[in-house]
């Protein structure tokens, strides 16, 4: 298993774009293609995408991004459309990116890693801590939970 950087390996963006574009189907498909083409050349720490690779196979995802269509504009950076293929589940897979993401995040210079989900007890065992509610454009909220890193 390894994790890719498609910013360290720009070889990986079209890879990259339709593989999460395929997870999120019902989300414009240009939010992904722009926002991974761009990460490619940023001059800033984010955001960065991650593609979880095994046996030369795509199994997960996540990016690490300054926004996550939140209303807490405050807190950031967040990690971001985590996902692990249901073949896949319950390997800790999706631990390998949070670890990736936290210490991207500890890199350039950040305290907390910030993470957006309606999922309650799972983001929590790898330490996450609910710190309240947050809202999104499409007037529909989410829990949001920060680690330290």
């Amino acid at each position: 298993m390894k994790i890719i950087s498609v910013r360290a390996h720009p070889e990986y963006k079209d890879r990259a774009i339709k593989y999460i574009q395929d997870c999120w189907p019902e989300i414009s498909p240009v939010i992904y293609d722009d926002c991974i083409t761009h990460c490619i050349e940023a001059t800033q720490a984010l955001p960065q995408w991650y593609l979880l690779e095994l046996n030369e196979e795509l199994i997960g995802c996540a990016g690490l991004i300054t926004n996550d269509f939140i209303s807490r504009m405050d807190l950031y950076p967040w990690i971001c459309a985590i996902f692990i293929d249901e073949k896949h589940r319950g390997n800790g897979y999706s631990l390998s990116l949070i670890e990736q993401a936290k210490q991207d995040t500890k890199t350039a210079g950040f305290k907390h890693l910030n993470l957006c989900t309606d999922h309650i007890g799972f983001y929590e065992k790898f330490g996450f801590t609910y710190i309240g509610q947050g809202y999104h454009p499409w007037e529909e909220e989410s829990r949001i939970y920060q680690i330290e890193v």
